[in-house]
């Protein structure tokens, strides 16, 4: 069919950083096409130049879409020649109904009066077609994010999509909802839309990518053909990194002490519902230089559990005690959980973990001010060594201390919430879903910084939701279901399939 879009010696330039140097892609009508990297590599960057977020003009280079030559000076111009683009970040307004959302700045109308009638009836046609059967009435805020993508897709599909570009649709979706967009957009293929898939998980490229381009550093290193012969993670990964990565976790010898940090027959209710009981009587206990790790389905409690122990940042009616060395301790407000030594590094590191329009030397020190302060008030000059020792030793890439968060890629971004709590000096590291939507590369970064803190002597907490990061990673794991523990089991006798036994089982019981 030949091609639909190809992007020729794209250079992007920002202050002080060259974001992309001379990048070529071609993209062929009707493939799924993925394109993967390190963060920071310049996916989300070449993304904006092809979308007219950054204009013509801004970069040097030509974008030639359907055989034209194109220079988008908006997103407004791209959509128009069908190119659409759904970010990571999902643009809905919550309050809005699904009709609303999707045709917001596009509403159906006559003679200038929105058209109810119509707009009903193409909601519930869009809806069809990606597979939701809600009513086009509801509110965005009732839909999990698995359904919300689904609207965003819905949304794109309004606006005569020739080409769809997905950047990390599934970062943030189980795995049922995550296998349901991938058959989508095998269906879409199936019809001819031709799709970009920005994705770190490379099981899911694996599965449906006809192509594969690899960015490193803002260039691209490889394109790949999946139809001639079945791609290798193993040499995505070299080509991502730059190098063999034979094994994905570090290699540790555990050095395990005493019973540091323990939690006694916690049990919390929900903060909406005063009647339900979210965490049922859960016990767990760390000792020192140990990794436990807690696995779960999404929805088990893991997150509640976690945000309650730190300062009872979750959860209402809150019973149960929490033991350092042997004596209770208060941990009834986060300010008590982080004087006894608790640092809690969230699974939302935008939402909770960052001031994203600060500077990174801000963000760093925010845990720990007394650290960069005399009198209440705050040394700049100590601030910027702090920040600017950190930058050093976690590799935080970045133009300088000085840079705005918003501006880091996620890794990077990850490293500086990781920053942040070292700096406070914690005992007890409690670790929410650490490398979600990070690369491989910023993975085994952040997986060697755990593994040194856990031979430092630190005690900590892994929570997440890939199995073979647990497995890989903790020396304990207890399994979580219905906001009860159900499983405890040493690293070295568990599998994926007894975890998954377990949970299962427990939820029959």
């Amino acid at each position: 069919m030949g091609s639909i879009l190809e992007m020729k010696g794209i250079t992007k330039r920002f202050p002080g950083v060259i974001a992309l140097k001379d990048v070529n892609l071609v993209v062929q009508a009707g493939e799924i096409h993925a394109i993967c990297g390190e963060n920071g590599a310049g996916k989300s960057t070449l993304m904006k130049v092809l979308s007219g977020v950054y204009p013509a003009g801004t970069y040097e280079g030509e974008i030639h879409f359907e055989g034209r030559e194109q220079k988008f000076s908006s997103i407004a111009d791209s959509e128009e020649q069908g190119i659409i683009i759904i970010h990571q970040e999902l643009a809905l307004v919550p309050l809005l109904s699904i009709a609303e959302n999707i045709f917001l700045g596009n509403e159906q109308n006559k003679l200038g009066v929105i058209d109810r009638e119509q707009t009903h009836r193409r909601t519930v046609e869009l809806l069809k077609k990606v597979g939701l059967s809600e009513s086009p009435e509801t509110l965005i805020t009732d839909l999990g994010v698995g359904k919300q993508q689904l609207v965003e897709i819905a949304k794109a599909l309004s606006k005569k999509v020739k080409l769809l570009i997905l950047d990390e649709p599934t970062a943030s979706l189980n795995e049922n909802d995550s296998a349901a967009l991938l058959d989508l957009l095998v269906g879409f293929r199936a019809q001819g839309m031709t799709c970009i898939l920005i994705s770190h998980k490379l099981n899911e490229i694996s599965r449906v990518a006809d192509s594969v381009t690899v960015l490193r550093d803002g260039s691209t290193v490889q394109t790949m053909n999946c139809r001639e012969a079945p791609i290798c993670e193993d040499v995505i990964i070299r080509h991502m990194v730059g190098r063999e990565m034979a094994d994905r976790y570090p290699h540790r010898e555990p050095d395990i002490g005493e019973v540091v940090f323990e939690v006694k027959d916690w049990t919390v209710f929900h903060e909406q519902h005063e009647d339900r009981k979210f965490i049922k009587g859960v016990n767990l206990n760390v000792r020192r230089g140990e990794i436990v790790g807690i696995a779960g389905l999404m929805g088990a409690g893991r997150t509640e559990f976690a945000m309650s122990v730190f300062g009872r940042s979750y959860g209402r009616n809150i019973s149960g005690k929490v033991s350092l060395r042997g004596k209770e301790i208060d941990v009834g407000t986060v300010q008590k959980a982080v004087a006894h030594g608790i640092a809690y590094v969230t699974e939302d590191r935008k939402g909770y973990g960052l001031v994203l329009e600060n500077e990174i030397k801000h963000n760093i020190t925010l845990a720990n001010l007394p650290g960069v302060s005399r009198l209440g008030v705050i040394n700049e000059g100590r601030e910027y060594e702090v920040a600017n020792d950190y930058r050093r030793k976690i590799n935080i890439r970045c133009a300088g201390v000085f840079q705005h968060v918003g501006n880091l890629s996620g890794g990077n971004q990850q490293k500086v919430v990781l920053s942040k709590w070292l700096f406070a000096g914690p005992e007890i590291l409690i670790l929410d879903e650490p490398t979600r939507g990070i690369d491989v590369g910023a993975k085994y970064e952040i997986y060697m910084l755990i593994a040194q803190l856990a031979k430092e002597g630190k005690c900590i907490i892994l929570i997440s939701s890939e199995m073979p990061e647990l497995l890989g990673m903790s020396d304990r794991i207890y399994v979580m279901n219905e906001g009860a523990f159900v499983a405890e089991m040493q690293t070295a006798e568990a599998s994926q399939e007894k975890i998954m036994r377990a949970i299962v089982t427990a939820g029959k019981d």
